[in-house]
């Protein structure tokens, strides 16, 4: 069974068994509480009379919620406020909704919990293999990871038409071609004749 019940202004969904957090209710951890605002009960697909029903529940704790920040802020003002506040909560464990109590599943007195079933022994030969195989995996993995792989899209489409063989090869420092801009260039400093020193 189920039913709808409404506390602290909100609405919560319960059933017998349930846990759930509301705003804070007086009382104390192990207390009893009842909830009278219930607006929807039912069983399955099928909804009964809320007349009269209550849903009993037991106070688990009282706790706090997450902390939120509040900052207020006036641009040009010099104005800053930063308060932070806890909203304070109670657990609750619903017992009962009207004559529906919680039920318990415990296992029958005369039979025993079943054992897991005991997995066979690897002999050491087997453990071997199989350490093994997962090194060996692991290597390759790495392997295939650690290569790095072409281009396959050259950037410029005269990359693309020209065939690798032809690769321009660079050309050494010795032998640059003069240019005529070159040819009438002044020598550098280092290399300028020092005029002699007058004595």
């Amino acid at each position: 069974m189920f039913a709808v019940v409404r506390t602290g202004g909100k609405q919560y969904r319960v059933a017998p068994g349930d846990k759930i957090v509301v705003e804070k209710l007086d009382g104390n951890a192990g207390d009893k509480v009842t909830l009278g605002d219930v607006l929807l009960a039912g069983d399955g697909g099928s909804l009964k009379s809320t007349d009269g029903l209550t849903v009993a529940a037991e106070i688990v704790a009282q706790a706090k919620g997450d902390k939120v920040t509040v900052f207020k802020k006036r641009r040009r003002h010099n104005y800053r406020r930063k308060k932070g506040h806890r909203q304070q909560h109670t657990i609750l464990k619903i017992v009962a909704i009207g004559d529906h109590k919680a039920e318990k599943k415990a296992a029958p007195k005369g039979e025993a919990p079943p054992k897991p079933e005991a997995k066979p022994a690897k002999t050491p030969a087997a453990n071997a293999k199989e350490i093994a195989d997962t090194t060996a995996d692991q290597h390759q993995a790495a392997d295939v990871a650690g290569k790095p792989t072409e281009n396959p899209a050259p950037d410029s489409p005269k990359a693309a038409n020209a065939p690798k063989a032809a690769a321009k090869k660079p050309a050494s420092p010795k032998a640059k071609a003069e240019t005529p801009s070159t040819k009438n260039a002044a020598p550098a400093k280092g290399a300028a004749k020092k005029s002699p020193k007058a004595k």
